[in-house]
């Protein structure tokens, strides 16, 4: 019988310890911390997806790109070259992410787009997603 156990981060054991900041910036005062591995893991990839390649000064090669689709056709090609962009960028930045399913709902009425990526992480036991609206 295979036994797999779960990989569970030192710093989940301590509740009190600040692993990351939630995204949108939303506290009047500064930021909202967030206190476990699978809300900094979220937290990371859509900073990842948000940001351009050659926006951060010392890693120019850090960022996912979605922004570049924003003033695109809504249209099934397009949502092909979306949902490849995030495969082959998942894989490249995040190798030990398993990826799930990709969603992207296009709006004609208003001309903006939604992307759902539910991923998983086996060996932590983490299951979730992630919704970005562009529009």
């Amino acid at each position: 019988m295979a036994f797999r156990p779960r990989i569970i981060p030192a710093t989940d054991f301590q509740p009190n310890v600040g692993v990351g900041i939630n995204i949108p910036f939303s506290n009047p005062q500064c930021f909202i911390s967030n206190y476990t591995s699978q809300d900094a893991l979220k937290n990371n990839i859509i900073n990842y997806f948000l940001t351009e390649q050659g926006e951060r000064p010392d890693n120019p090669l850090f960022g996912g790109g979605l922004r570049s689709f924003l003033f695109e056709q809504i249209a099934n090609d397009t949502f092909d070259g979306i949902e490849d962009h995030i495969i082959i960028k998942l894989q490249e930045y995040y190798p030990s992410i398993q990826l799930n399913e990709v969603n992207i709902i296009g709006n004609d009425t208003t001309n903006s787009i939604t992307v759902t990526i539910k991923y998983s992480l086996p060996q932590q036991g983490i299951i979730d997603e992630i919704e970005i609206n562009f529009g």
